[in-house]
């Protein structure tokens, strides 16, 4: 079972080889937890792999990733292989202790991590890759894949390859919380006069947030995956006043209907 969390497309991408590879069911948290359960509970089978594949965001699991885990319940667990795959621009700091910790509280321990770097998208800070260095990382991205499949393949514990950066200690205990606490809102979102009302930002928002009737409305709620930004086909969708005249990107092995059937 390979619970995945997705904005545009690269962790969906991973998640889709292991879960082929290794003849698993592909599970949305964002869909899951839009059902507003008060709980989630999966049973499984003898020798049943879990996964958890996301993007880091500053340095830290989104905040969906980890109200998911608060409200996942495992029945039938008897020391199955659990694995995270976290997919980034450049490094994660301690997103794996994060998610760990989160796990342990379930009674349940990783036996192997992995981060994979992949294309830059988050554009209110910095900007896409050049198409030539995008090319080149999703190539890159495909090679740490395959070993990614064997490792999970045949079981392999206590494998852990991962791009922590300098300070991981920082990055994921002090400025994540600052972004949670203080980026994760809708405020400044907007859709300027290109916009066509074609609802593609609605269909591919994690968070259900987004309504589009004579005008796109956003909600409260909000975690950040820039997938409304990335996926609208005229760049009408803006943050603020710096996104304007940057980039795009979305993988170009996912389409909207795969990203967004699962919202």
């Amino acid at each position: 079972m390979i619970f995945y969390f997705s904005g545009t497309g690269n962790s969906l991408y991973v998640a889709k080889s292991i879960a082929q590879n290794n003849s698993e069911k592909l599970v949305s948290i964002s869909a899951t937890l839009n059902r507003g359960n008060e709980y989630y509970e999966y049973l499984l089978k003898a020798d049943e792999i879990i996964g958890f594949v996301f993007p880091v965001y500053a340095w830290g699991p989104p905040k969906m990733v980890v109200e998911f885990i608060e409200k996942l319940k495992i029945s039938n667990y008897h020391s199955n292989y659990i694995f995270s795959v976290v997919t980034c621009g450049d490094n994660i700091g301690n997103t794996m202790k994060v998610m760990g910790d989160c796990l342990k509280k379930k009674g349940i321990s990783f036996n192997s991590g992995f981060s994979i770097k992949m294309p830059n998208n988050y554009i209110i800070m910095g900007n896409v890759d050049t198409k030539e260095i995008e090319k080149e990382k999703l190539s890159r991205a495909d090679e740490t894949l395959k070993d990614i499949n064997i490792t999970i393949k045949q079981r392999t514990t206590n494998i852990f390859k991962l791009e922590k950066g300098i300070l991981p200690w920082l990055l994921t205990g002090v400025i994540n919380p600052l972004f949670n606490k203080n980026a994760v809102n809708t405020t400044k979102f907007y859709a300027n006069d290109n916009c066509t009302g074609c609802g593609i930002c609605e269909k591919v928002c994690n968070c259900n947030n987004i309504k589009v009737s004579e005008k796109v409305q956003w909600g409260k709620k909000c975690t950040q995956c820039l997938a409304c930004i990335h996926y609208c086909p005229v760049k009408a969708i803006q943050y603020g006043s710096g996104t304007e005249k940057k980039g795009r990107y979305t993988n170009p092995n996912i389409s909207i209907d795969e990203i967004s059937k699962e919202r």
